[in-house]
């Protein structure tokens, strides 16, 4: 596919995805939705591709959620007329959604507001600029807030999901209130952003990536099962992905050396 809407690099294992609507606060069109849902499909077939770092070009927005104006024409809408045919933009935006177990360390800077949150949610790992604001707009333009507040109910407490959804547009959550809430872990200057997603991602992608996946996917298909279930099935990702992963990794030369580590 020629990407119009994003720009995609590979390399050293790592996909770099960048939203590139910069002109247009990097809101996502029908095209953008077309082509993320080939690229999920395309880098979970990608074995090269052990980790995906995703971003949004630089300017005042990490991304405001769909575009309004261009969502509007014969040719842009991104809803099916038909009730029953229709589908939410999830399901083409988010690499969960589209069954990419590629660990994904998203990269947030400015303003992340209302189909945003579409990524946020099902990225891994979740870092921010210190200038970088959270909100949802829907109900200040009087729509119901339902699907990305929903998602984001996984990742903060429930009371701070729902004030977001209900100020809308009068309030938003600030880069060290998000890391206190748990919707971001690590807030760095703005300079720094694209850097510090860079490193992190090298270090997943340098783990065994049947490890790596393994992890991913049995963690966030345990949201969807009970405890029981949950502990069961991942056991069974173990039985799988651990002798797979002691053959792409010498584990006792790593712990016989020295490592350094970082503290958070």
């Amino acid at each position: 596919m020629e990407y119009e809407t994003i720009i995609v690099t590979k390399a050293d294992h790592v996909a770099t995805i960048t939203i590139n609507r910069p002109e247009a606060l990097n809101s996502f069109t029908k095209r953008m939705l077309e082509e993320f849902d080939y690229l999920w499909k395309d880098i979970s077939a990608d074995d090269d591709v052990h980790c995906v770092v995703l971003r949004a070009a630089k300017g005042r927005a990490f991304s405001t959620g769909v575009d309004v104006k261009d969502s509007q024409t014969p040719e842009g809408k991104i809803m099916h007329d038909n009730i029953w045919t229709a589908q939410d933009p999830g399901d083409f935006l988010g690499p969960k959604a589209n069954r990419c177990w590629k660990p994904v360390v998203c990269a947030v800077h400015g303003m992340a507001a209302g189909g945003a949150f579409y990524w946020i949610n099902e990225s891994d790992i979740i870092i921010c600029s210190d200038e970088a604001t959270f909100f949802d707009p829907h109900v200040t333009y009087g729509m119901t807030s339902a699907l990305e507040p929903i998602g984001a109910t996984y990742r903060m407490p429930l009371g701070d999901v729902l004030r977001m959804a209900l100020l809308g547009n009068d309030e938003r959550i600030g880069a060290e209130t998000a890391k206190r809430i748990g919707l971001v872990s690590e807030v760095v200057t703005l300079e720094r952003l694209w850097e510090r997603a860079d490193e992190l991602g090298r270090q997943i992608a340098a783990k065994p990536p049947a490890a790596t996946q393994g992890t991913v996917r049995a963690i966030w298909e345990s949201l969807d099962q009970t405890r029981t279930g949950a502990l069961q099935t991942g056991l069974k990702y173990c039985f799988l992905g651990n002798p797979i992963g002691t053959a792409q990794v010498d584990r006792w030369a790593i712990m016989n050396n020295a490592k350094k580590w970082e503290i958070r």
